[in-house]
């Protein structure tokens, strides 16, 4: 196949479209990509014991089970210095359940991880000698800076760019690290997990916020903070976010990346400290067995805000599990782009010709070098997650491809993409099955901000033109390329594809054209004929 483009791609552009080779479809299950047996990872914390199964071991891993049971092994750990017996029946439980269930997966790799409850416990070595036995697999046990180095390989692998300091509050400790991109810091673990603290303090909130404030003040870590983003880790904390989420009736449901300003986020917590749990707007989107944990998640939240006076808290639904995959991957596939990633997935799984989304990248990349749009590299990776996302929904009626297509896009378990580029994909796929001109989601446009919804338009208007152009099929776009010249908006068409000019062509054309301030043309290369 033959690229007749005169006009050069942005010289960022291979690299942003460099990503995993294709893997092939599960023979026996049509809607896996084959990456070998699953992976599953049991994680014994001092509040929950969960199950995380995935699809396998890649750079945008996929959950096909997940399962926790609210143990409560924390709770009384600081007191009595014991794991107390009914905590300890409930977790080898649900352990000997785990392991039936990776049986039926066909799970090829178990790792089983334990944190501060077993760490800290005297009776913590005959408990994982017990549950060693009930998983059917050795054990890990973290120590605390080992926890928060995973906590904080779990943020760099599922952030684009992260700066600032991950926080992972679990049941029986905190701990803090620094990321700075794909590079961390030294992490430090403190004893100020939920379940910890309720004891510590003996149920009062205002002894744990002095807890929390003398164990804080001299932490190194906090330095690093100033002006830039909280990574939140853990369910104490989601559920918080949850709870802030449901009362602004937020138009995204979606954990990963929910961002609070620090000063709102001061705001909400001293709240949430000081107002009777059940008595707060929306508590019954937080489960009853998170809520007594409320309060001092929000107190540990106020007092690192205070002192370490972050720009924003920002929300991550991964942590120690998908930092020991991550580190698990080699240097090649970290490397890649997870959102990317993940869009290929898709693309290979939906669309009717995987090969045209990555045509039409790279279609795109011509007629946005040539576009009065100067593309900033963030935004040409969203443009090629696009242009892979671009099919998904055609096996929906016509009439609902666009709305199938914006929830699956806004919904999708992507990593490596903050709110507003989420919904700004959702819009793009959109407007490319309804129509520019269409009054669609309020509530995702309120997300995105002129910019994005002006790039949004055009590349849907664009990819109207690509589909009409090539039946969502490969090897027709390469071979034609628009441009702008000058004040025009250029289709060139080669001869044998010189039928393919039509009044709806043109029209669609003429459309994008609009939104740019051009004029529409559609050529014959080799005739000049002109339409």
């Amino acid at each position: 196949m033959e690229n007749h483009s005169k006009t050069q791609a942005p010289a960022h552009s291979s690299a942003v479209l460099k990503g995993a080779s294709r893997p092939n479809v599960v023979s026996d299950a049509p809607g896996r990509i084959e990456y070998g047996r699953p992976t599953a990872i049991v994680d014994i914390g001092s509040n929950s014991v969960r199950l995380v199964a995935y699809e396998g071991e890649g750079r945008a891993p996929n959950h096909i089970f997940n399962e926790k049971v609210l143990c409560g092994l924390g709770k009384g750990v600081v007191t009595t210095g014991r794991l107390n017996d009914e905590a300890i029946d409930k977790a080898l439980a649900a352990l000997r359940r785990f392991r039936v269930l990776c049986g039926s997966m066909n799970v090829g790799d178990i790792h089983v991880l334990a944190t501060a409850a077993a760490r800290d416990a005297k009776n913590g070595p005959e408990f994982l000698a017990a549950a060693e036995e009930a998983i059917g697999a050795p054990i890990q046990l973290l120590s605390g800076p080992r926890e928060a180095e995973l906590s904080a390989l779990g943020v760099v692998s599922s952030f684009y760019q992260p700066q600032g300091v991950v926080g992972d509050m679990g049941g029986g400790s905190l701990e803090l690290i620094e990321v700075n991109g794909n590079r961390i810091g030294a992490g430090v673990s403190l004893g100020l997990g939920g379940l910890a603290l309720m004891d510590r303090s003996g149920r009062s909130i205002k002894a744990a916020a002095k807890i929390v404030r003398d164990s804080l003040k001299k932490v190194p870590q906090l330095k690093a903070l100033k002006g830039k983003n909280f990574y939140a880790v853990g369910g104490t904390w989601r559920a918080l976010a949850r709870l802030h989420m449901t009362q602004r009736n937020y138009p995204l449901n979606v954990m990963h990346n929910y961002v609070i300003p620090a000063n709102e986020a001061v705001d909400f917590a001293s709240l949430v400290e000081r107002v009777e749990t059940d008595a707060l707007v929306s508590i019954d989107s937080v489960s009853s067995q998170r809520r007594p944990l409320l309060a001092y998640g929000a107190v540990v939240l106020d007092e690192i805000i205070r002192i370490a006076k972050p720009k924003q808290i920002v929300i991550s639904a991964m942590g120690v599990r998908e930092g020991l995959l991550y580190e698990r991957l080699s240097d090649d596939l970290r490397d890649q782009d997870p959102l990317l990633c993940a869009a290929r997935d898709l693309n290979l799984l939906r669309s009717r010709s995987p090969e045209h989304g990555e045509d039409l990248c790279r279609w795109t990349d011509v007629f946005f070098a040539s576009a009065p749009m100067d593309e900033k590299p963030e935004e040409v990776r969203l443009r090629h997650a696009a242009c892979l996302l671009a099919d998904i929904g055609w096996r929906a009626h016509p009439d609902y491809r666009g709305e199938l297509s914006l929830n699956t896009i806004a919904h999708a378990a992507f990593m490596g993409i903050d709110h507003p580029s989420r919904a700004f994909l959702a819009l793009t796929s959109v407007y490319r099955h309804i129509g520019v001109q269409e009054n669609v989601s309020v509530q995702l446009r309120a997300l995105v901000s002129t910019r994005m919804l002006d790039h949004a338009r055009i590349l849907g208007a664009a990819m109207r033109v690509a589909y009409i152009l090539s039946a969502a099929m490969p090897n027709v776009l390469l071979r034609t390329e628009m441009l702008c010249i000058k004040d025009n908006l250029v289709l060139a068409l080669p001869p044998e594809l010189a039928d393919l000019a039509s009044d709806r062509l043109y029209n669609r054309l003429r459309q994008l054209a609009r939104l740019i301030g051009r004029n529409a043309i559609i050529t014959v290369e080799d005739h000049g004929d002109e339409r």
